[in-house]
C-alpha cells in the first residue's frame, strides 16, 4: 500500500518526511520520494527501491524547505522506477497519491488535446495535470482541486503542494484513508496515525469525500458537497499508534473500511492497470499442464476457496475440489498427476492447512499459497506464494483478509484461463477492468452503513437468521452466516437458495430474518421465486441487490440494500461489505466483544 505524508513545519522537513515514511514501510513499496518548496520553487528527490536509497540521494542533494510532501509507492501504473516515483509534478504543483484513478486514460487524452505533456506511465500524473489545467484557467489552488475531484473515478487519497504557496497543503480522500495531525504552528497529513506519531498525537480523520486545507495555524475541512464541516480531533497515546483504531469504535469496523484501499493494492500487485492485463508472479508450473486443482482452507478462507471454484471452472475449465483443511488432511484423498494444490490462510500458520500442504507435497502436487504473512510457515513451505496486501488484521473475524484473498484468487483464475487459451485478450481485458472498478464500488457500498445500522436493530433480537445465495453468492451466504455467528452469537445458517425447499423452508416463520444476496444476474429470477416462497410463510426478507434487482424482485422486503451495478464476476468482493457491516452492527447492538469474540482465536495453530 502506498504511504502519504505532508508537513507544514518550522524547519527543514525532508528528514521528518523520510522518518515518517519509514513508519509506513509495513505497507510495502518499491520506490519513494519527497518534494519541498525551496524559496517557493518546487524541488523533488526520488529514488527507486527502499528508503535508504532516497536517504542517500538526500544526503548528496539536501533540501531545506519547511513545507513538503512524501510518498512510498507500490507500482500500479508503470514500472517501479524513479521516473514513475511520486511526487509527480507540473510547473505549478506536486502531488502524492494512494489509490487508483480508473478513468485516467480518458482524462489523459482530454488533457493532451489541451496541450498537457505527460512524462510518466502513471495514473497519478493525470491528477497533477488536471488540477494544473484548472489553475491555468484562473482557479486558485484550493478551488482547482475542488473542481477536479469530481472528475476522478476511483478510490484515492491525495496530498498537494503548490509552487509559491509556503503556507498551504491540500489533502483529499475518497476510498483511501487520510488523517490530519495538529501541531503548535505546524500541521501534518498522513495515510494513518502511525506516520504522524513522532510529530503529534492530536489527530482528525477525514471522512469519505472530504477535502482538507491546511496552513500552519488552521485546518479547514470541506465535505463532498463543498460545505465546511468539523471533524472531531482525538488524542492518541503514543503506544497505541502501532494498533490504532483510527476514528472507529472497533478494529473490525476499521478493517471493513480499509477494504477499498487494501483490495486495490492487492489487485495492483497482480494486474497491469494501464494495459488491463494479469501480471502473475513467475510460477514453477504451467497452467496448461494442470489437470486438477485442489483448494484447502479453514473458516472464512474456505469460503474464499468456494468462490474461487466457480471462477477457475468458468474461466480456465479446470475441475476444482475445495476442502475444509481439517477434513482433507484425514480423508486420504487421491492426488492426480500434474495437480495443483492451493492453500488459503490469513496467518499462514493455520495448523490444519499446513498439514494439508505437507500432504500435498508428499503426493507430488504443485503447491501455491495465498497468505497475508509472506514470512509464515505455509508461505515458506509452498512451491509458490501470492501474498495478499491486507496489512495487519487485528479483529478475530476476518474481513479485509477475506476480500484480499478473493482478489488474488480472481486474478489467478483469470491468469489460468488466459494460459490455457480459454480466455481471449478481449475477455481478459473485460474481466480485469471489472476488478479495477472494485475499490470504487466498495467505497459506494460503505455508504450504506447508516441504513445497515438501523436495520441491525431489527435483527439484533432474532434467535435464528437464514442467508441465501446462488452461484458465487452462495459461499457469500455461508460467510455472512459465519460472521453473524462469530461476533453476535446469533445462530445463523447459509444455504444455496435452490436448497430452500429441501429442508430450511421448514424453519421459516414471522420471527426469522432471511438475508438474500442476489445481484441482478442470469439466475436472479430463480432467486426471486425463492423469496416469494419465504414471504408466503411469513418470513422477513432483507434483500442485498443492485438497482435492477430492487426494481425486479417483485417482493415486499423488510429492507433492501442497493449496491452499484457491476459484472457478476466481482459481486462477491463488493457484496461482502454489507454482509460484514450487518454482522458488525448487530453485534454492537447486542453488546458483544466484537474484536475478540468468546472462544475464538485469530490464528488456529493447534488442532
Amino acid at each position: 500500500m502506498c504511504g502519504i505524508v505532508g508537513i507544514l513545519g518550522k524547519s527543514a522537513v525532508a528528514p521528518q518526511l523520510v522518518e515518517a515514511l519509514k513508519l509506513l514501510e509495513y505497507r510495502g513499496y518499491d520506490s519513494a520520494g519527497v518534494a519541498t518548496l525551496e524559496n517557493g520553487a518546487l524541488t523533488r528527490r526520488r529514488a527507486e527501491g527502499k528508503l535508504r536509497e532516497l536517504e542517500t540521494r538526500l544526503h548528496k542533494e539536501p533540501l531545506s524547505g519547511k513545507i513538503g510532501i512524501g510518498h512510498t509507492r507500490w507500482a500500479t501504473h508503470g514500472a517501479p522506477n524513479e521516473t514513475n516515483a511520486h511526487p509527480h509534478a507540473t510547473e505549478k504543483l506536486a502531488v502524492v497519491h494512494n489509490g487508483i484513478i480508473e478513468n485516467f486514460r480518458e482524462l489523459r487524452e482530454e488533457l493532451e488535446k489541451e496541450g498537457a505533456k505527460f512524462l510518466t506511465e502513471t495514473d497519478t500524473e493525470v491528477v497533477a495535470h488536471l488540477v494544473t489545467n484548472a489553475m491555468n484557467k484562473g482557479k486558485g489552488p484550493v478551488e482547482a482541486v475542488a473542481e477536479s475531484l469530481p472528475k476522478l473515478r476511483g478510490a484515492f487519497a491525495l496530498g498537494f503542494l503548490f509552487k509559491g504557496e509556503n503556507d498551504l497543503l491540500v489533502g483529499a480522500r475518497r476510498g483511501s484513508p487520510l488523517a490530519v495531525g495538529y501541531g503548535n504552528g505546524e500541521m501534518f497529513l498522513g495515510s494513518d496515525a502511525i506516520a504522524l506519531a513522532p510529530m503529534t498525537n492530536k489527530i482528525a480523520y477525514l471522512e469519505e469525500g472530504d477535502l482538507a486545507v491546511l496552513t500552519r495555524e488552521s485546518v479547514e475541512i470541506r465535505d463532498e458537497k463543498g460545505v465546511i464541516v468539523h471533524r472531531p480531533t482525538q488524542i492518541v497515546a503514543a503506544g497505541s499508534f502501532i494498533v490504532d483504531k483510527g476514528n472507529h469504535r472497533h478494529f473490525m469496523a476499521k478493517e471493513i473500511h480499509e477494504q477499498p484501499e487494501v483490495v486495490g493494492h492487492t489487485l495492483s500487485h497482480y494486474i497491469d492497470m494501464a494495459r488491463e492485463e494479469v501480471r502473475l508472479p513467475k510460477l514453477p508450473f504451467d497452467f496448461k499442464d494442470v489437470e486438477r486443482i485442489t483448494i484447502s482452507a479453514c473458516g472464512t478462507a474456505y469460503y474464499a476457496g468456494l468462490v474461487a471454484k466457480y471462477w477457475f471452472e468458468r474461466f480456465a475449465r479446470i475441475t476444482v475440489d475445495v476442502d475444509i483443511a481439517s477434513e482433507f488432511r484425514y480423508r486420504d484423498a487421491p492426488m492426480p498427476k500434474n495437480g495443483l494444490a492451493i492453500f488459503v490462510s490469513q496467518s499462514g500458520e493455520t495448523a490444519d492447512t499446513l498439514a494439508s500442504l505437507r500432504y500435498a507435497k508428499e503426493h507430488a502436487q504443485h503447491t501455491l499459497s495465498i497468505v497475508n504473512v509472506p514470512t509464515s510457515t505455509i508461505a515458506r513451505e509452498s512451491g509458490a506464494i501470492m501474498p495478499t496486501l491486507a496489512g495487519p488484521e487485528i479483529g478475530v473475524a476476518s474481513t479485509k483478509a477475506f476480500t484480499c484473498q478473493l482478489a488474488a484468487l480472481a486474478v489467478l483464475a483469470i491468469g489460468a484461463g488466459k494460459a490455457r487459451g480459454n480466455l481471449s485478450r478481449d475477455d481478459e481485458r473485460k474481466l480485469v477492468h471489472a476488478l479495477i472498478e472494485v475499490p470504487r464500488h466498495m467505497s459506494e457500498a460503505l455508504k450504506l452503513e447508516e441504513h445497515i445500522e438501523r436495520l441491525a436493530k431489527q435483527i439484533a433480537d432474532a434467535s435464528d437468521v437464514l442467508y441465501l445465495g446462488r452461484g458465487t453468492n452462495y459461499p457469500l451466504a455461508l460467510e455472512g452466516a459465519l460472521k453473524l455467528k462469530e461476533i453476535s452469537y446469533i445462530h445463523a445458517e447459509g444455504y444455496a437458495a435452490g436448497e430452500l425447499k429441501h429442508g430450511p423452508i421448514a424453519l421459516i416463520d414471522e420471527n426469522m430474518p432471511v438475508v438474500v444476496i442476489a445481484p441482478h444476474d442470469f439466475i436472479f429470477e430463480k432467486t426471486a421465486s425463492n423469496m416469494q416462497e419465504v414471504l408466503a410463510r411469513g418470513g422477513r426478507i432483507v434483500l442485498v441487490t443492485d438497482a435492477k434487482g430492487a426494481a425486479n424482485a417483485g417482493v415486499k422486503a423488510e429492507a433492501v440494500l442497493v449496491l452499484p451495478e457491476m459484472p457478476a464476476t466481482v459481486t462477491p468482493l463488493v457484496f461482502s461489505i454489507p454482509v460484514q457491516l450487518l454482522a458488525y452492527h448487530v453485534a454492537v447492538m447486542r453488546g458483544t466483544d466484537v474484536d475478540q469474540p468468546r472462544n475464538l482465536a485469530k490464528s488456529v495453530t493447534v488442532e
